[in-house]
């Protein structure tokens, strides 16, 4: 369900068709025709109640915040690299923050989504765009290493 709440958000925020929503919900049902919220979702066609839906069905504390993540970041960058004015962007992104489930808020890359634009209240907007960046690609950074010592 982590790629459908993806797709739910970015619908309330305008910044996903219905069409694209419900060509992944056909993927998904095909792929577990038993799923029970598939199942109710392939029968739901009005994307307002499925939106409600998804919302309201997703244990956000049980999200799977890596799948989460990764996949609202894929549907992210071609929005980020189509984007023209950067200022709108920034409009949107915060919008989107406000509509991520509440106790993810805080953590990160959906953190990044709240100040992102803080540097161009100075007129900074190459910092601006890569801070974005780097949250857009903050799933292909190489993981971590603990330093090891002997």
């Amino acid at each position: 369900m982590e790629e459908l709440l993806v797709y739910a958000i970015l619908f309330y925020e305008g910044l996903a068709t219905a069409e694209e929503y419900g060509k992944r919900l056909d993927e998904l049902f095909l792929q577990n025709p038993a799923n029970e919220d598939l199942l109710y979702l392939e029968w739901e066609r009005d994307i307002k109640k499925a939106v409600v839906y998804i919302r309201t069905h997703v244990d956000c504390n049980a999200l799977d915040l890596e799948q989460f993540g990764r996949n609202l970041m894929e549907k992210l960058k071609p929005i980020y690299a189509n984007s023209l004015d950067i200022k709108a962007f920034a409009s949107q992104m915060y919008s989107l923050w406000e509509s991520l489930p509440g106790n993810i808020q805080d953590m990160e890359p959906f953190w990044t989504l709240c100040y992102a634009d803080d540097p161009l209240s100075w007129g900074d907007e190459t910092q601006t765009r890569s801070i974005y960046e780097g949250m857009l690609n903050y799933y292909n950074a190489p993981p971590k290493s603990e330093p090891c010592f002997p």
